[in-house]
């Protein structure tokens, strides 16, 4: 039969065990592709979206954050995604009486500047001229709602191909 000093000493190891594991996850969750040397290596199909055509992107409004989404094959919430040149993006929000607006900040891979607004009754579509990796800003409000009515989350679009 296990003593105390045994059954004390394994739960320690596996607290300890455990928060190692959560601070290496930390670690790379705080990583920006934008930052690395080639962040186009990162495209496969997997993270492409709209392989068959356009691209469809849902921004919605989560419970503390907001949500980007693209329609690719294994596509993660606020992950990294991947479109190619000349590809039409749909910006749009599936959630009901939800806006959104994107910030590319001081470049865009787009032919616009300043923010994209739209929502869940004006999807956005635009064209993706520009080859690079871009950081941006979405914000999702969910239209009535009285607290905390607009979350937002920075996300990450690499653009590969050649310029337009």
């Amino acid at each position: 039969m296990p003593t105390k000093r045994s059954v004390v000493a394994v739960l320690s190891l596996f607290v300890f065990l455990g928060f190692g594991a959560l601070s290496r996850g930390q670690e790379t969750q705080g990583k920006y592709m934008c930052t690395e040397a080639n962040p186009e290596q990162v495209c496969v199909e997997s993270n492409t979206c709209g392989l068959a055509g356009a691209c469809t992107v849902n921004i919605k409004r989560t419970a503390g954050s907001a949500s980007v989404t693209p329609d690719a094959p294994a596509a993660r919430a606020n992950a990294p995604f991947c479109v190619k040149v000349g590809q039409t993006v749909t910006w749009k929000s599936a959630s009901k009486d939800t806006g959104f607006m994107l910030d590319f900040g001081p470049t865009s891979p787009f032919s616009v500047s300043g923010a994209i607004m739209g929502g869940s009754e004006r999807p956005v579509a635009m064209v993706a001229r520009r080859k690079g990796c871009y950081k941006f800003s979405a914000g999702a409000c969910a239209s009535g709602a009285t607290y905390g009515k607009c979350q937002s989350v920075e996300s990450e679009l690499i653009v590969v191909g050649n310029d337009k």
